[in-house]
This record gives C-alpha cells, sequence and structure tokens, in this order.
C-alpha cells in the first residue's frame, strides 16, 4: 500500500458520515476496511400501534427508515449495500450482520448470493425480552447474527484462544446471553425516551470486536446508529466508520463516544492463535543452543528416553527421525504432536519442549505482537 494511500485510509477512520448510507459506502475505497457490523433496517412490517395490557403504547420501531414498499424493495436495498460492504472489505475482511425473523432470512439468502461465505450463525438469547403482547405468538426472545467471509478463501480473524479464555477455557458457543440495552447505557433524549429504538448492548460488539478484530483494525458500521459500534471500537483501540443517515441519531453518537476513554495498549491485545505464531522449528532449538546435542529428552512418565542430536532429530532404540515422527513410532501412533509428547528436565521437574520454543521467539525477536493505536 503506498503512503499516500495508506494515509487516505487513517484520514477516513473514526468518523461519523451522516448521510445516505449507499451514497456514503461508495466513497470508501476498495478493500479498505477489516471488518462490517451491519444492524440494517428490520423491515418490520407493522400495521397499526403496539399496546400494553394496561392500553399504554410500545415505544418500537416505527420510523420512516425502517418502511419499505414490499420485500423486493427490501431485497434491492439489501443487495445494494452488501455489495457495497463487500467490495470496501479486505479479501481476508469479515461481516457481521443482525437481524430478527422478520429479515434475517432475507439477509441470508442476499449473503450468499454476493459471494460472501458464512463462517457461523450466532444467537444472542436475551436475559431480558419484550413480552409478545397480543399473546398469538411466542416471545421474541433472540436475535439471530450471521458471519461471513468476504470470499469462500478468505481467512478471517477469529481469536478463538481469547474467546476460549474468556469462556472459563471452554470453547466458545454460538448461543450467546446478553440483556438488550438499558439502565444507564441506554442513551435518552431530552424528553426522556429512547434515543434509539433498537439501540445494542455494549457486550454484544465487545465480543464481536474482541474475537474478530486486532487493535489498530478498521471497523465500519453502514447504520450507524447512537454509535454504540464506535463506541466499543474506540475503547478497543479500532478505528471506525459510522454511517447514518438521522442528524439527530449522528449528533447522539458523536457525543456519546466523545466520552469513551479508550483502554491502554496491551489491554486490548488478544491471545495470539497457535496457527499464526511465527513458526520455530526444532532444529532451531538446537541451533540457538537452548537444548544441546545429546541432552535426554522423555515423555511425561518417563517411560521413554530419546537423545538429541545435533541435526534436530532424536534417537531411541534405534531409530532416528523427527520429534513428531519418533514419537508417533514409540507410541504406536499414526500422528504426534512432538512438541507436547517429549519433555526436558529442568530443576528436576519435567516440562514439555513447547516452553523451548518461547524462549526461540523471543531471541529471534518473534514473540512482539505490534500495537497499532487509534487515531484521535
Amino acid at each position: 500500500m503506498s503512503s499516500k494511500s495508506a494515509k487516505s485510509r487513517i484520514a477516513s477512520a473514526n468518523s461519523i458520515r451522516v448521510g445516505d448510507c449507499l451514497k456514503e459506502l461508495r466513497k470508501i475505497p476498495d478493500a479498505s476496511v477489516d471488518l462490517v457490523f451491519a444492524d440494517p433496517p428490520y423491515n418490520l412490517q407493522l400495521g397499526g400501534d403496539l399496546l400494553r395490557p394496561n392500553n399504554t403504547r410500545v415505544d418500537g420501531v416505527d420510523d420512516a427508515w425502517d418502511k419499505f414498499t414490499d420485500f423486493a424493495a427490501y431485497d434491492k436495498f439489501c443487495h445494494e449495500w452488501l455489495g457495497e460492504c463487500r467490495r470496501v472489505l479486505k479479501p481476508d475482511g469479515a461481516l457481521w450482520v443482525i437481524g430478527s425473523y422478520h429479515n434475517i432470512f432475507r439477509l441470508g439468502v442476499a449473503i450468499q448470493d454476493l459471494g460472501f461465505w458464512v463462517q457461523n450463525d450466532v444467537i444472542w438469547r436475551k436475559v431480558n425480552p419484550m413480552p409478545n403482547f397480543r399473546g398469538k405468538r411466542f416471545t421474541n426472545a433472540h436475535e439471530t447474527l450471521i458471519w461471513a467471509g468476504q470470499n469462500r478463501k478468505s481467512r478471517v480473524t477469529f481469536n478463538y484462544e481469547s474467546l476460549k479464555a474468556s469462556n472459563d477455557d471452554l470453547q466458545m458457543r454460538s448461543d450467546w446471553l446478553f440483556p438488550i440495552c438499558s439502565g444507564p447505557e441506554r442513551l435518552k433524549d431530552d424528553g426522556g425516551r429512547k434515543a434509539h429504538p433498537t439501540q445494542k448492548p455494549e457486550a454484544l460488539l465487545h465480543r464481536i470486536l474482541i474475537g474478530c478484530t486486532n487493535p489498530g483494525d478498521v471497523v465500519l458500521d453502514p447504520f450507524f446508529g447512537t454509535g454504540t459500534t464506535g463506541a466499543v471500537a474506540k475503547r478497543l483501540g479500532r478505528r471506525f466508520i459510522g454511517i447514518e443517515r438521522d442528524p439527530d441519531y449522528a449528533r447522539a453518537a458523536e457525543e456519546r463516544i466523545a466520552r469513551v476513554q479508550p483502554i491502554s495498549p496491551t489491554a486490548g491485545e488478544t491471545l495470539p492463535s497457535k496457527r499464526t505464531e511465527p513458526r520455530v522449528p526444532f532444529g532451531t532449538i538446537i541451533e540457538l543452543g537452548i537444548l544441546e546435542p545429546g541432552q535426554k529428552l522423555f515423555d511425561l512418565r518417563r517411560k521413554v528416553r530419546a537423545e538429541v542430536k545435533a541435526d534436530g532429530t532424536l534417537t531411541h532404540a534405534g531409530n532416528q527421525a523427527s520429534i513428531h515422527r519418533l514419537g508417533a513410532l514409540v507410541q504406536g501412533k499414526a500422528a504426534c504432536n512432538g512438541w507436547t509428547y517429549w519433555h526436558f528436565e529442568a530443576e528436576g521437574k519435567l516440562r514439555p519442549i513447547d516452553l523451548l520454543r518461547e524462549e526461540a521467539k523471543r531471541q529471534l525477536g518473534l514473540n512482539k505482537r505490534p500495537f497499532v493505536e487509534a487515531a484521535e
């Protein structure tokens, strides 16, 4: 990327663009965005007011931006904005879209038609959903999110280790339990009413941005509303671009984001995936003198002992092979992760040789992850 285009990308980030989403999307350069989070109009097709049992009116979505003449008009709109989002995404970028039963299936068709590649759907299960006041259907207690790569070959960011660690070392599931936005987090207008009818909780965006972006990434929200995406992005050290057609919503978002204090750069880092860590061959451990030729390695129970050779192989009972192949051979298995099978002795205790890779990375200068601080 040229310095001119890099400056253009940075200048476009951490900004709120007031205007029609399609017109504003067309101004964004190709392949300049890392992640899109979109909370598009639901197209609820509501008929008349929704009343509580005590005959008070429910403050729901009845704004002009949620009204379309028919499904064909809504589908056309979705294909257009999703197509622009795909254009501005980097080849390894990703899209997150949220919706209800009114629109999520139509969005899913458009997403696949345009060439995105679906990674997962996620269910946001609401702790405190709004009751079904008409009593003729189940309570709408969830919304659905679709996570998709820009194309089938996209190597999307997925901070698996961080999400697993945050979930008590259990693999993160695709059903998420969060309360709806309420209390102090819910923005109010001067009259004490909701500033926006569908404000999303920051906890939801926090999980998405921690799981699927890295510090310094550019996050685009084409339906910015009152700025939840921007607020969370700023706090976590990500850049953001927000598009919002309503000046009042945009003003509320700007004031809200101005109050956000970013966390420290180190606090925003995520656990690196083992698949993306720099590769350090076992031979490098020998070359750097971290292990010496002739040193003995053991399995965890000390039943198997092998000798380290100068060429980075191991020998045991007349067999000489790599740490992986010899580990598989002595166990009678087809494959083995030698980094976790073989152990070295230190201070009378056995430790996996995998620990030695960290020392090798330190000596090679490979264990420092750069952090790009978000521009003000």
